[in-house]
């Protein structure tokens, strides 16, 4: 028995700070101290606040310290797990109060968060069976397969309300009554992991920190559609999470919950892991399934729908992680207990992944209809070095951008797609007063048009006419006339595409000319990019009332487009410049700006 556990966060965001190297020293400290009979370490998944990373806890006194560093490790070990002296300049400063260490879930970002799909994440060790089971792992697929019938498993994913996390919002317990109908014979459960949103590290956080609820969850599902055989198909550029879903894969064949006659019921199923190699389209149900099959990921028509006609031809079910993630806890709590949170029609809680010009960068799960504002202003901290909130970006490429003017809209399904944006798989991009619209619906554009899979004209050729006519206005070539051309253009590719990633293609740019079209009027009416962002409308120039002479600037251009004696006022050449922005950054004066 242990008399502490120090628990360290192993997902991909504290991993690229270095917590590999935390845990080396952890362990190398305690051994040193002799405490390896008493202390015990634990890589377990995200915590939530990736922009503190590396983080690690100390139960049971819950101390959270933030951004440690291996030369911290002596000392952590040395006052507290031998001492029991706490360290507190190293602790997360919200937690600290007074002499006292206060509960994490008491701070401004989890004290709104409610945690369902993200229950276990930085609870257990996602390496270890045994953890999961003493979190009630695997007994909703006991209960579903020894004391319900198929029949009432469906009947209980509909009666929660749950809608489908991956971006479209179709009742889950809908989608799995489809399949369930067709004739008994080869059926197939699909996960799609292949989260390709700029900006979105959801699924990838569950999968890392919990993979054994979504092992979990497809069997469940099978269980109730009558399916043998799982599929997850989960891109390649997330190798822990890869790592992490063989070794559960691994052992939860070896505890007889997958594979053949599971629990002693007579139920089989089985899962095998499908990498992608990246193909933003492939998070699309009918391109995943063509590229599980072994073909390029495109699109097929549909209908017929996977439910009736998916994977090798046969009736399939395919949710992604977050979805699965909400399964077991359901089938164990009940419909009601789901229902009772989110609103009328969007039930239960959202995961999002906080990114952009946000203090608290980070992994959030809220309940559906909490507003944007919460989000941001509560759970995100707000806006970093005093300035104004503009916009938020859901649902990424094929979300629209909400403005600061409807920032206290309860964030659902039906209210954001009101508004010209959508859920998506919950990417949410916050920008400030220093961000161009017109320059963000360029970005996710050429993110689109660079992941099409150009079997559709209107997405392969529409979205590249669109980019081009965006390109123009930021570069200040753009007419009035090419607004109007730019929203016809807008409304044929989301009423002609296949599939949707081109009909929702157009999204990012029909918001913001919907909200930010004064910016595009400046762009085209003034030359001018009032954010100062496009480098085509931007003029650097020196005041010569602040300038020094230093000379700082003009070592600094790389065109040497800067002219001057030392303790002189100095020069740009408009002509020479490049507008890099390097002379800004060097001065100490403030005496370069930007017009």
């Amino acid at each position: 028995m242990y008399r502490s556990h120090v628990l360290v966060c192993g997902g991909t965001g504290c991993t690229s700070s270095g917590s590999e190297r935390i845990i080396a020293a952890l362990e190398h400290e305690i051994q040193e101290n002799g405490l390896t009979e008493e202390i015990k370490v634990i890589k377990t998944g995200c915590f939530g606040l990736c922009a503190l990373g590396p983080i690690m806890i100390v139960y049971p006194e819950g101390a959270f310290y933030s951004m440690v560093k291996p030369e911290d490790i002596p000392e952590i070990v040395s006052e507290h797990l031998l001492k029991g002296r706490i360290v507190t300049r190293l602790l997360y400063q919200e937690t600290v109060k007074e002499d006292t260490v206060k509960s994490l879930n008491h701070t401004q970002f989890y004290a709104k968060q409610k945690r369902v799909a993200l229950k276990n994440c930085g609870v257990i060790d996602p390496e270890n069976i045994n953890e999961y089971i003493g979190l009630n792992g695997y007994m909703a697929l006991g209960k579903a397969l020894t004391e319900m019938t198929s029949e009432q498993v469906i009947q209980v994913i509909k009666d929660s309300g749950l809608r489908g996390r991956g971006g479209g919002g179709f009742p889950t317990g809908t989608k799995w009554s489809f399949a369930a109908a067709q004739p008994a014979g080869q059926k197939y459960v699909c996960c799609n992991a292949d989260e390709g949103d700029p900006g979105a590290f959801m699924d990838r956080s569950v999968l890392e920190g919990d993979p054994h609820v979504v092992l979990e969850a497809m069997a469940i599902a099978g269980y109730a559609i009558g399916a043998n055989q799982g599929y997850i198909y989960v891109r390649a550029e997330y190798p822990i999470a890869v790592k992490r879903l063989e070794i559960a894969i691994g052992q939860a064949r070896e505890n007889g919950l997958l594979g053949k006659n599971i629990l002693g019921t007579g139920f089989d199923f089985d899962i095998e892991l499908r990498l992608g190699a990246g193909a933003f389209v492939c998070g699309e149900e009918t391109a995943l399934m063509t590229s599980i099959e072994g073909h390029r990921g495109e699109p097929r028509p549909r209908p017929p729908f996977p439910a009736v006609k998916g994977l090798f031809e046969r009736p399939t079910v395919l949710n992604n992680v977050e979805t699965y993630a909400n399964i077991p806890q359901i089938i164990l709590n009940g419909a009601d207990w789901f229902a009772s949170m989110g609103t009328e029609k969007s039930k239960g809680t959202k995961v999002f992944a906080l990114g952009g010009k946000i203090n608290n960068t980070g992994l959030v799960e809220v309940p559906m209809g909490t507003t944007l504002r919460e989000i941001v202003e509560e759970i995100g901290g707000g806006i970093p070095n005093g300035k104004k909130f503009k916009a938020a970006q859901t649902g990424g490429p094929s979300g629209g951008c909400i403005p600061a003017s409807l920032i206290d809209i309860p964030v659902d399904y039906d209210n954001l797609i009101s508004i010209g944006s959508m859920m998506g798989s919950g990417g949410l991009i916050v920008m400030d007063e220093d961000t161009c619209m017109v320059d963000i619906a360029k970005f996710f554009l050429e993110f689109t048009v660079d992941e099409s899979c150009g079997k559709c004209t209107p997405c392969r050729i529409g979205t590249k006419r669109l980019l081009e006519l965006l390109d123009k206005i930021t570069k200040g070539k753009g007419t009035m006339e090419d607004l109007d051309k730019m929203e016809e253009l807008c409304y044929h590719i989301k009423a002609n595409s296949l599939c949707g990633l081109g009909q929702s293609a157009p999204n990012p740019v029909l918001s913001t000319l919907k909200y930010f079209r004064d910016e595009y009027v400046a762009h085209i009416v003034d030359k001018k990019c009032p954010a100062g962002v496009c480098k085509a409308l931007l003029n650097f120039t020196i005041d010569p009332d602040k300038c020094r002479g230093c000379t700082l600037c003009a070592r600094a251009c790389p065109a040497d487009a800067i002219s001057g004696s030392v303790k002189q006022p100095h020069v740009i050449d408009p002509a020479k410049c490049l507008k890099c922005g390097a002379c800004m950054e060097k001065c100490k004066f403030g005496a370069i700006y930007k017009k």
